[in-house]
């Protein structure tokens, strides 16, 4: 217990101003959220709980900065980045920095892009900004952060309609947009090193200068090794810690170490899932390039003969288990 609470100070720490943790209060969140219609729900309320910051209390990156990949030399060549191409606009978002946004507003050739990270889960998912609703047409979201908690992952909340979103699943779990999914986009989660080598013409995301935070910093020492996660109380998986990493694909789920020990694992339906060593764990050591080496995995799918990277994501077991209850992971 004495991690945990140390953890919730550390949480504390990521921003400048805090409110306590409490349960919810719709009544209470119509003060800070005159914009959300709360009367559109899917989820019950008990379920969101306050993580400490208030409304964009973790403020996402709407102006991101950029620098060549050569430029580079602050960063550990096994720090892990999210890395994505889109029609040759190849760009890297380090966990470093996303640590303390969650949220980068982006586009990314042509396409309106939200990169977010949500450290207790280990999620980290690119979604397209772009949505098109029955009787609204076509809508452009950029997203903030809510403060709020359900099932130890991200809410956001997009600007335009202040409807919130679950991240773990891309979908709009309270107000206007209620039932509307935003589109998951492939990326790779990899080190520096690997995006580096992929694209060496490829631009890196460095701090925005408006925020001061010590980018490289670990605020949740020791997170992937403590026996539960912060603020969930639901079931946990079988077979596997809780704050294990699973490889997700396709509604399918593999212990990282089940996926380490094949190296390359093949499915049957061309899905080729690799491991290679090189990354370190963003939320073991306080210094992030210090971290334990957890490796880099690849998914791609064999095409007519051609491999193509396929949507997928590396999260911790509780999450996953979380939202899919019903999906064994294979652990063994």
């Amino acid at each position: 217990m004495k991690k945990l609470y140390q953890i919730l100070l550390l949480i504390a720490s990521a921003t400048m101003h805090m409110a306590s943790p409490a349960v919810a209060d719709p009544d209470f969140w119509k003060h800070e959220w005159p914009g959300t219609d709360f009367s559109k729900t899917a989820v019950s309320f008990v379920e969101i709980l306050s993580g400490g910051p208030p409304k964009d209390g973790i403020p996402a990156i709407d102006n991101p900065r950029f620098r060549s990949v050569s430029e580079m030399a602050n960063i550990k060549e096994t720090e892990p980045v999210i890395g994505l191409e889109i029609d040759g606009d190849a760009r890297a978002y380090p966990l470093r920095v996303l640590m303390w946004h969650e949220i980068v507003n982006d586009e990314v050739g042509g396409t309106p892009i939200s990169v977010t990270f949500c450290p207790l889960c280990n999620a980290s998912i690119v979604f397209d900004r772009r949505i098109t609703v029955p009787d609204k047409g076509d809508i452009l979201l950029d997203f903030g952060t809510t403060g709020k908690l359900r099932k130890s992952d991200l809410v956001m909340y997009d600007r335009q309609t202040e409807s919130w979103w679950q991240q773990f699943t891309g979908e709009a779990i309270v107000g206007e947009l209620l039932g509307a999914k935003l589109k998951r986009l492939p990326v790779r989660i990899e080190s520096f090193a690997k995006f580096k080598s992929r694209f060496p013409a490829g631009k890196i995301l460095i701090p925005s200068g408006d925020v001061d935070r010590p980018y490289g910093i670990n605020p949740y020492e020791g997170y992937d090794g403590l026996s539960r996660p912060f603020l969930y109380s639901g079931k946990m998986p079988e077979g596997i810690a809780p704050l294990a990493r699973v490889v997700v694909v396709e509604n399918k789920a593999w212990s990282l170490d089940f996926v380490r020990k094949a190296g390359v694992l093949k499915t049957g339906d061309g899905l080729i899932i690799s491991w290679e060593k090189g990354q370190n764990s963003a939320l073991d050591a306080k210094v992030i390039g210090e971290g334990v080496d957890i490796g880099n995995i690849t998914v791609q799918r064999d095409q007519a003969g051609s491999l193509i990277d396929v949507v997928y994501s590396v999260d911790f077991a509780f999450a996953f288990h979380a939202f899919n209850p019903d999906i064994v992971i294979t652990a063994r």
